[in-house]
C-alpha cells in the first residue's frame, strides 16, 4: 500500500466536506495540526529524557571504574 493518488485525495476531500462542511475543516484542521506538535514535543521531551539518563549512567560508571583503578594501585 503506497501513497494514495491525486484523485483518491480528492475524493476523500470531498466526503470530509459532505460530513463537516467547510466551515469546520478549518477548525478540524487546527485541532490536527495541535495534535501533532504536541505528539513531537512529547517525543523531543522522551528523546531528551533518554539521552540524560544515558549520560548520568555513563558517569556513574566511570566513576566506579575510577573508583576501582584506585583500590587496585592501593592493593599493588
Amino acid at each position: 500500500m503506497g501513497m494514495p493518488s491525486m484523485p483518491e485525495l480528492l475524493i476523500i476531500l470531498a466526503i470530509v466536506v459532505l460530513l463537516f462542511g467547510a466551515k469546520k475543516i478549518p477548525e478540524l484542521a487546527k485541532g490536527l495540526g495541535s495534535g501533532i506538535k504536541n505528539f513531537k514535543k512529547a517525543m523531543k521531551e522522551d528523546d531528551e529524557e533518554v539521552t540524560a539518563s544515558k549520560e548520568k549512567i555513563e558517569k556513574s560508571e566511570s566513576k566506579a571504574e575510577a573508583t576501582e583503578i584506585k583500590e587496585n594501585e592501593k592493593k599493588a
